[in-house]
């Protein structure tokens, strides 16, 4: 072979490996897994799901305690019928001695929400949301309209029951509010300016909070959203029992938010029953009036620490009257069991509600311990 001939030959072969490392070296680089060995795959625990899967579980969700008790909350319709007189013009003005004032009627609408307790038809309601209505209409969720009955009212704890004559209702399953803990979560159901079937989410912030909006009141407090139009609207629990009637928030005006109150279902319960039963609600009185003392009050009147109530009052021909108390006696026990507060004790005087009953009470008079017994009658309307 020619010398020159046999060096091209060469040249060619050298730049085809000098190409081909190059390559290689490209590939490995781009692909490293083509040239290691496969590694073993440590298979996941046998009761661990893939994390995949874990990722795509959804979120706690309470739509089926939403379901369980939405039904059962209705939006209350309510109507009052008001006369003003019209200003007059200024035609009115030049014939005023032959045209007199006119009148004009108004309709003033508003809205409330409420909860069907039973299947005759009773709806518990909030007072307020009725309290000066001409006219009152419900409607369900299953978009059925009915007129209702007023079957009665409790200002005391601004309650009220209606009545519906309807077939088929759906009925909110009712909880208990004495279990409730503040932490515990709680939805409040109703129609917030307007819009029906509203759920909002919370938890209890306190219980047995007291507003002075009621005279017999324990509200449970809530971050909860209850807005115009919850009012008489049902607080659930997370397996959709009623624990509450939402009743009032205070105003955002105020710069507070999160901040609702609802009437304990355990109290709900027991005033429902009296009206269905007597169409009034039927509480023990004795005819004292009593106050809470603060801590300057305390050390001047020389009285021990702890719960208690400052007797300021007696009605004349009262049973308490009758029985010895009298004006300054400090309250510290009823039949045995301490009172906290004044609140407490006409709370606990009033769930005496068979007439004729007696109670036991323990005073403080002048430093020393006095035990009486008196009757307990039913209140007397206005009291």
């Amino acid at each position: 072979m020619d010398l020159r001939n046999w060096g091209r030959g060469l040249v060619f072969v050298a730049g085809s490996v000098v190409g081909g490392l190059a390559l290689a070296f490209v590939v490995v680089a781009l692909r490293p897994d083509l040239v290691r060995p496969p590694q073993a795959v440590t298979p996941a625990p046998s009761g661990s799901p893939p994390a995949a899967v874990s990722a795509q579980n959804p979120v706690t969700s309470y739509a089926d305690a939403v379901q369980r008790a939405a039904p059962a909350v209705v939006n209350i319709y309510t109507a009052r019928f008001v006369t003003e007189s019209v200003l007059p013009s200024s035609l009115d003005q030049l014939l005023r001695d032959s045209w007199p004032p006119r009148p004009r009627r108004l309709v003033e609408n508003s809205l409330g929400s409420g909860v069907i307790v039973d299947h005759e038809g009773h709806i518990v309601t909030n007072h307020h949301v009725i309290a000066n209505a001409d006219a009152i209409q419900v409607q369900l969720a299953d978009g059925r309209v009915a007129d209702v009955v007023i079957v009665g009212r409790d200002p005391d704890t601004d309650l009220a029951v209606l009545r519906i004559d309807l077939k088929d209702l759906p009925v909110a399953p009712m909880g208990r509010s004495d279990k409730l803990r503040t932490g515990d979560v709680v939805l409040a159901i109703g129609s917030p300016v307007g819009l029906t079937q509203s759920a909002t989410h919370g938890i209890v912030s306190a219980t047995a909070r007291s507003l002075g909006l009621a005279t017999y009141e324990s509200f449970i407090q809530t971050d909860a959203a209850i807005n115009q139009g919850n009012s008489g609207g049902a607080l659930i629990d997370t397996t959709g029992a009623v624990v509450g009637i939402n009743t009032a928030s205070i105003s955002r005006n105020l710069g507070v938010e999160g901040v609702g109150f609802a009437i304990p279902v355990d109290l709900v319960r027991g005033v429902m029953e009296d009206i269905i039963k007597n169409g009034r609600v039927i509480r023990g009185w004795i005819g004292i009036v009593v106050e809470d003392v603060n801590e300057r009050q305390r050390q001047r009147l020389g009285l021990p620490k702890g719960g208690g109530a400052l007797i300021l009052n007696l009605y004349v021909g009262s049973p308490a009257q009758r029985a010895g108390v009298q004006p300054g006696d400090y309250l510290t026990d009823i039949n045995g069991e301490p009172v906290r507060s004044a609140q407490e004790t006409i709370a606990r005087i009033a769930s005496h509600r068979k007439p004729g009953e007696t109670i036991k009470l323990r005073v403080l008079r002048n430093g020393r311990p006095v035990e009486l017994t008196t009757q307990v009658i039913e209140q007397p309307r206005g009291r």
